[in-house]
């Protein structure tokens, strides 16, 4: 047996047992407890907020949803291309085959919330290649994937290793690490104001599947540094920091054409330090110093973001249910 996580024989991970990483298989365990679906979330009672809503919030919303769909089947492909057919570990495999899963339910989410909302779809869909900021926060991303999609990725060589750690924390790090935490804050801030609140706990249950998803990656990337010693380089150490530096100037761009004039309570400013602060927590995680060192700005995301213990009182939905919650007294 493989005494390490990348590998790409076809036999090697027929075998779950004995375990080899159990943090894979009990956030796999977590994850399947966590299985949510879009309509059991009443959408359609937040339209008499989104009609009173301002032309900006509107544009928030749709610039949101523009960059969330395309992104997470972006994600998808990433998974399936550059991650899955490098690992050996069952768990690991049942783990990637649960978020593939998940990511494809995150689509189906937008598109109820494009469905619900009279957003223009034309408008949103083609605004991730129209708008510079966009286009270039995807070309980033596809710039790592090609790799392993359109040239041979051979892990058993360090630089193919370096590769495949290079599109892990391109994803699992700065996309969804980063990028869609921040699109998370904005999408919750209307709950802040009272709006859009059916809409807020689609997000809390996206925001829970990604918090797990984070920690896969981190795990993962952890796991691979830690089995490859010779990949504990200052250089390589300095690309990756400064690909999460270079996510949060592209980022910051991002957000200025997100919200151009501002909405009630937050600007393009606001949004910003919450970007750097995330992207500390994200260098931390790492093993990295903090780069930013900024104050938390939405105080009320560290509680938004405990979604598993979340009940949002103006609605039946209890966010933190969980299916086959066995012992964990529901």
């Amino acid at each position: 047996m493989s005494t390490s996580i990348l590998g790409t024989g076809i036999q090697e991970g027929l075998l779950l047992k004995p375990v080899r990483y159990p943090w894979a298989y009990e956030l796999y365990n977590q994850a399947v407890a966590n299985t949510w679906f879009p309509h059991e979330v009443q959408l359609g009672e937040d339209m008499t907020d989104f009609k009173r809503m301002s032309d900006d919030e509107r544009h928030a919303l749709t610039f949101l949803m523009s960059y969330f769909n395309p992104n997470e089947l972006l994600v998808n492909k990433a998974l399936a291309f550059g991650v899955y057919p490098y690992l050996n570990a069952a768990e690991a495999h049942l783990y990637l085959a649960k978020q593939m899963w998940e990511e494809a339910n995150h689509v189906m989410a937008f598109e109820y919330v494009l469905e619900t909302f009279p957003i223009d779809r034309a408008q949103a869909y083609e605004a991730h290649t129209t708008v510079p900021s966009m286009v270039a926060k995807e070309e980033f991303e596809v710039r790592y994937i090609k790799r392993m999609t359109e040239q041979t990725l051979d892990v058993s060589t360090v630089e193919g290793k370096r590769d495949f750690v290079r599109n892990l924390v391109a994803y699992n790090i700065v996309l969804e690490g980063i990028w869609f935490y921040s699109g998370f804050m904005v999408a919750l801030s209307f709950r802040q104001r009272n709006l859009l609140r059916n809409f807020a706990s689609l997000v809390d249950w996206i925001v829970r599947d990604e918090s797990l998803h984070l920690k896969f990656g981190i795990n993962l990337i952890l796991t691979v540094l830690d089995e490859n010693p010779e990949l504990q380089t200052a250089q390589f150490a300095d690309e990756i920091r400064q690909m999460i530096l270079d996510g949060v100037e592209m980022e910051e761009r991002y957000n200025r054409d997100l919200l151009p004039t501002g909405i009630l309570g937050m600007n393009a400013e606001y949004i910003n330090q919450y970007v750097k602060y995330l992207a500390d927590r994200r260098l931390e995680e790492l093993g990295f110093e903090p780069h930013y060192r900024v104050a938390n700005p939405a105080k009320w995301m560290a509680t938004a973001n405990d979604t598993l213990q979340l009940v949002n009182f103006f609605e039946s939905i209890n966010t933190s249910y969980e299916v086959d919650a066995r012992g964990t007294g529901g």
